[in-house]
Order: structure tokens, then C-alpha cells, then sequence
């Protein structure tokens, strides 16, 4: 019911930066959180970043300190500044939304993205 679309992934060389974007329609209740996963290749999804309603962030260990998630509430829009990148830090970017507190567990949020790739030369 919550449609989210993806945008800004790309190849870019170790050191470089990108910035995705997720826009969301629909259903969209207030208190709804908004997220990046990745996944790579043989390995499960993985919460990267996350936001409450209310401006309360989380991260992944290993990008703490080079990726910020932000939200703009009135566009129904979240972003994911990513600078520093490693080829680690190569995988499939999803957005996803879920009513209330952020989760871990990708089971637990209700709204995906299609994806979109983020390749990390070295």
C-alpha cells in the first residue's frame, strides 16, 4: 500500500561518495520509520541506517561516521549520504518503511523499494 521508489546508485571509486534517495506514496501513516538495507551477493540483508517519525537514527557498526540518513517529512522522502565508500560497501540498496520504532529484523518492516545497486571500484 506504501509504494517506495529508489534513486542515486551508481559506480563510484573507493574514497567517493553518492547519495540515495527514496520517495514514498500511499498509505503513509505518521509515525512510520524509514530504513536502508543492503545485500550483497550470498549474504543476508542487513539494516545500514534507519529513522523514526521523530528524528532518531540508527547504523550499522561499519558505516558510523561516513553515512547519514535524513528525512523530509513534508516530501514523504528519506536520503542516505554515503561518503567514504569502500568496495565493502558494494550491494543492492533497498528502502523500506514500517509503522512505529525502527527493527533489525528485515521481517518486521512492511514497505520495500525495487532497489538500487551501489558499486564501490577500487
Amino acid at each position: 500500500q506504501v509504494q517506495l521508489v529508489e534513486s542515486g546508485g551508481g559506480l563510484v571509486q573507493a574514497g567517493g561518495s553518492l547519495r540515495l534517495s527514496c520517495a514514498a506514496s500511499g498509505n503513509i501513516f505518521s509515525n512510520y520509520a524509514m530504513g536502508w538495507y543492503c545485500q550483497a551477493p550470498g549474504k543476508e540483508r542487513e539494516l545500514v541506517a534507519a529513522i523514526t517519525s521523530g528524528g532518531k537514527t540508527y547504523y550499522k557498526d561499519s558505516v558510523k561516521g561516513r553515512f547519514t540518513i535524513s528525512r523530509d517529512n513534508a516530501k514523504n522522502t528519506v536520503y542516505l549520504q554515503m561518503n567514504s565508500l569502500a568496495p565493502e560497501d558494494t550491494a543492492m540498496y533497498y528502502c523500506a518503511a514500517r509503522g512505529g520504532a525502527i527493527q533489525v529484523s528485515p521481517g518486521l518492516w512492511t514497505s520495500w523499494g525495487q532497489g538500487t545497486q551501489v558499486t564501490v571500484s577500487s
